[in-house]
């Protein structure tokens, strides 16, 4: 018999804390001493079976994708909702416990001590379950690790708390099992084989480092279903000019390597704004295939207009500190002061007259949005100032700034979290409900592949 099925457990979990008590009543049980002898050793042995298969391996593999890490997920809620069931099923055995005492003539510190018992085994089991959600969930950021963990061990107020627990491991468990199924089906395809290799451009303040990715486990999908990846390993604080010229290198040593006639260039936050002077101002259209801007501010940014008008040489100060730094992370001309001016709706404007869209290349766009200052703790901020200034926001960038050519929407996600400017590169590998960033990213190639990119 499998203890651990959902029927046994019904019965057997409000009467296993109260085993100890069993043996100590069965202890005095007037019979032979070798069949009480077996009698306790066999109670015993079936105890220690429940307890260590239900702590270790509570259930079974469940259906197809189930990885170990969703296996680990799955058991943790299960085991949250055993403990609580555990706990709740005390109520009722408590209630009789004074007459319980009375026929069976148990004394009150064996009655409390049966009692300590039963709540601290229902409390581990519950505690079991909450340790692997919390340790196996990609879902759950870390503020509401916190606010769980300190809100399950207050009465009442931490069941809703382990609800909030299991309900997310759920929604993530399914979501995960899916996209596992998905991901199994295409290993063998070429969803993501595009006619051009693409070229990856990062955004500002970070730089193509072979230990970190920028776009975090983007490029391993696309790669998997068939996309040539490369990387445009300008400068972090490079200007609009000085990175359109190093990208400009890169796009002809890439052609020259495959062999191929242009390229698709995918490009977040500023990449976005180098790649359009790169391929309008430096006469690469024709070796252009299609730009895919994700969360560029083409119009600038209104609070990046205000932050500018600050005392110029307390601004230049910033600059040159900053500089510095990335001058010893590999940047050979950083520019910070220039740079940063260049999110300016003054910039933008300027950019748009200088370097119009070229003919022969297609353009679209995407855009992200947080649906609250607590939906990204490190752009809480910077998030309100947006809101305020230019409206929803994916914490810098606004999504009218983030609109060029053909817009293909904004990335959401279910609940309150809201999809950042970091979010939609995979920054914190994380997954979101209702977003998966990777499942994203290959459909934005695959519809390239399909237009014959």
């Amino acid at each position: 018999m499998d203890l651990c099925r959902r029927w046994v457990l019904a019965l057997a979990l409000p009467a296993l804390p109260h085993l100890p008590l069993l043996l100590f009543l069965l202890w005095g049980w007037a019979a032979p001493p070798l069949a009480k002898g077996a009698s306790l050793a066999a109670l015993l042995l079936l105890w220690l079976y429940g307890a260590v298969r239900l702590s270790a391996f509570p259930t079974r593999a469940r259906r197809d994708g189930e990885t170990a890490r969703l296996r680990v997920l799955w058991d943790g809620r299960f085991l949250t909702i055993a403990g609580i069931y555990a706990l709740l099923a005390q109520i009722p055995i408590w209630f009789f416990y004074p007459r319980l005492a009375r026929w069976f003539s148990l004394p009150w510190p064996l009655v409390t001590a049966d009692i300590a018992v039963s709540l601290l085994l229902a409390a581990a089991l519950c505690a079991n379950g909450v340790l692997r959600v919390l340790c196996t969930s990609k879902w759950l950021n870390l503020v509401r690790r916190v606010v769980v963990i300190l809100l399950l061990p207050l009465p009442v107020i931490g069941l809703f708390a382990a609800w909030y627990l299991c309900r997310q491991a759920r929604f993530e468990y399914d979501h995960g099992c899916l996209m596992e199924g998905v991901r199994r089906v295409r290993a063998e395809s070429d969803l993501c084989a595009t006619r051009y290799p693409i070229l990856l451009l990062h955004g500002v303040g970070f730089r193509d480092l072979r230990h970190f990715c920028y776009w975090g486990r983007i490029p391993k999908e696309l790669t998997r279903l068939g996309a040539r990846l490369y990387y445009g390993n300008q400068e972090a604080w490079g200007t609009v000019e000085q990175n359109a010229a190093d990208i400009r290198q890169r796009v002809l040593s890439i052609l020259a390597e495959t062999g191929s006639e242009k390229v698709n260039i995918i490009a977040h936050s500023k990449g976005g704004l180098d790649a359009r002077y790169m391929i309008s101002c430096l006469g690469m259209g024709a070796q252009v295939a299609s730009l895919t801007t994700i969360s560029t501010p083409h119009r600038g940014s209104q609070v990046i207009d205000r932050l500018v008008k600050m005392p110029d040489g307390l601004y230049r100060a910033l600059a040159r500190a900053v500089d510095r730094v990335f001058a010893r992370l590999g940047d050979t001309h950083p520019d910070f002061y220039t740079a940063s001016r260049e999110f300016t709706t003054a910039y933008a404007a300027h950019l748009a007259q200088i370097a119009p869209d070229c003919p022969g290349v297609y353009y679209q766009s995407c855009a992200s949005v947080m649906k609250g200052a607590l939906s990204d703790m490190v752009l809480a901020f910077p998030y309100c100032v947006v809101k305020a200034a230019e409206g929803p926001n994916d914490g810098l960038v606004s999504v009218p700034s983030a609109v060029w050519g053909n817009f293909l929407g904004v990335f959401r996600a279910a609940g309150y979290r809201g999809i950042s400017h970091g979010d939609v590169i995979d920054l914190r590998r994380d997954d979101y409900r209702g977003f998966d960033v990777r499942e994203e990213y290959v459909k934005l190639v695959a519809r390239l592949r399909e237009m014959g990119f």
